[in-house]
């Protein structure tokens, strides 16, 4: 293992594997991943692997919009539709409200009344179904193969990637620079 790098990610988990993965990508390839344990060992092999882009933040849309369009391009993402409901009418006017962001960042996303969703999804009740909002991008992933395989691309583009690899502190120069980890 090298004793220098430009930059040091440590986690192996899909934040970590993220990280590497967009700096490798613009280029950084003087980095070092490491990991406790093997790539996808703790919280992200855990995960129930459901996407959505749905989310009351535009700015957290975006982020979410960005993930699934990468997680597709990579080919690691299915597609099968998400579905919002209202029990109500002030919840359908707050998804209305959303609706008009999400559009705004150029998402895939339509209200559509509780006969379309009952349509989609016969198992809903149609007792106080207000209307729904309907996702079509929306979908899901395997945590474990997302984060195994990004690990993989990342040590393709030329970056360390470490397993079994505990970091135990980080020693730091006058300066402020990590000498040690």
């Amino acid at each position: 293992m090298k004793d220098q790098a430009r930059v040091v990610i440590i986690g192996g988990g899909i934040f970590g594997v993220n990280i590497a993965y967009h700096l490798a990508k613009m280029g950084w390839t003087d980095l070092v991943l490491l990991e406790k344990g093997e790539i996808a060992s703790g919280e992200s092999s855990h995960a129930a692997g459901l996407v959505t882009q749905f989310a009351t933040s535009q700015t957290l849309m975006q982020f979410r919009k960005y993930s699934i369009e990468l997680y597709s391009e990579l080919g690691l993402f299915d597609h099968v539709g998400s579905l919002r409901l209202a029990s109500s009418k002030e919840q359908l006017r707050e998804l209305q409200r959303s609706v008009s962001r999400a559009k705004a960042i150029g998402m895939a996303v339509e209200i559509i009344s509780p006969e379309e969703a009952l349509r989609i999804m016969p198992q809903l009740s149609p007792k106080d179904l207000y209307g729904a909002i309907y996702i079509p991008r929306d979908g899901h992933l395997d945590p474990y193969t997302t984060t195994t395989s990004m690990a993989r691309m990342v040590r393709e583009m030329g970056c360390e990637v470490h397993t079994c690899t505990r970091v135990t502190g980080i020693k730091l120069s006058p300066k402020g620079e990590v000498t040690e980890w």
